[in-house]
């Protein structure tokens, strides 16, 4: 980043030789601001995605976690049916128990379900942000070397083909708010 900031201090001391060309390091300027703005924009979002990752990770372990006990309390209520005993009240009892554990644990196995599948949504939305995000740093960074170009080569072409493609950068950068 420094290295681009002293590129338009150098810019900025040869502007003040060709007032003329003011109006080019200003956009030169205010793209190396949105430059700035809309790749850290897109850091975070970024950041974001990772940790909803994570969570929809852990939600899924949990998941299994639940997956698991509910497996071993249905082994240990089967395991009741065969196993002889002097205290036939007691083993319908553990019977009942470990059923109704294994019960328990179906229904929340359904709500970890339904709260990782959304997580998954949430962070694939997260991504879609990310990726405008991206896509806009990358029509900005273009602008702001096309733009450049008219300090060297002195024709306002690049001037106006940096600041469509600034405004196609900020529009598309700016459309990720609105995914949905």
């Amino acid at each position: 980043m420094s290295e681009e900031l002293n590129e338009l201090h150098e810019r900025a001391e040869h502007a003040r030789e060709h007032p003329d060309l003011a109006p080019i390091t200003l956009t030169m300027a205010v793209l190396a601001v949105l430059v700035a703005t809309v790749s850290l924009l897109g850091h975070r979002t970024h950041t974001e995605e990772i940790i909803l990752q994570n969570q929809v990770t852990d939600q899924w372990a949990y998941y299994q976690a639940k997956n698991i006990r509910r497996h071993t309390d249905e082994l240990f209520a089967d395991l009741t049916t065969v196993v002889a005993s002097k205290d036939a009240e007691a083993v319908t009892k553990l019977q009942e128990k470990y059923r109704a554990e294994a019960d328990r644990y179906k229904e929340e196995q359904k709500e970890l379900d339904a709260k990782a599948r959304e997580t998954e949504k949430e962070g694939d939305l997260t991504r879609r942000k990310a990726d405008r995000f991206d896509l806009g740093e990358v029509l900005l960074e273009i602008a702001l070397v096309i733009t450049s170009i008219t300090l060297l080569s002195g024709r306002r072409i690049f001037w106006s083909f940096g600041l469509l493609l600034a405004t196609a950068g900020v529009v598309l950068a700016a459309s990720a708010w609105l995914v949905h």
